[in-house]
């Protein structure tokens, strides 16, 4: 992982969870310091062949890993068309495959931008 997003990835961490391994969010459907769902876990699962279990979450490695994962199949020149951006990282992220294109992952990266 480059080092650009590597701090993408720390802001994520502190946006989503203050940096916190154990956090539960989303009405308990969100795990760890990246606050990965289920959905995203069996994407992972499927595009590495890996069968990830979505409580490996609560370990950071495991989920920079899977937010590596996750990007590789999503955060594309072929998916989005054109270069990824951090900003389409961001918003991949938190709005799932398409969450790039989405208006309500909007804010989600301002907030991440200011941690940039």
């Amino acid at each position: 992982m480059n080092q650009e997003i590597m701090l993408l990835v720390l802001a994520l961490i502190q946006v989503e969870s203050k940096g916190q391994d154990d956090a539960v969010g989303d009405n308990g459907k969100a795990y760890g310091c990246l606050q990965i769902h289920e959905d995203y876990v069996k994407d992972v699962s499927e595009e590495s062949g890996i069968p990830y279990a979505h409580e490996e979450a609560f370990n950071r490695a495991m989920a920079i890993d899977m937010f590596e994962i996750y990007m590789q199949r999503y955060a594309t020149k072929y998916h989005l068309g054109r270069e990824p951006t951090l900003e389409d990282m961001a918003r991949i992220h938190n709005g799932g495959p398409n969450g790039w294109k989405k208006e309500s992952t909007k804010p989600y990266w301002e907030k991440v931008k200011k941690l940039l």
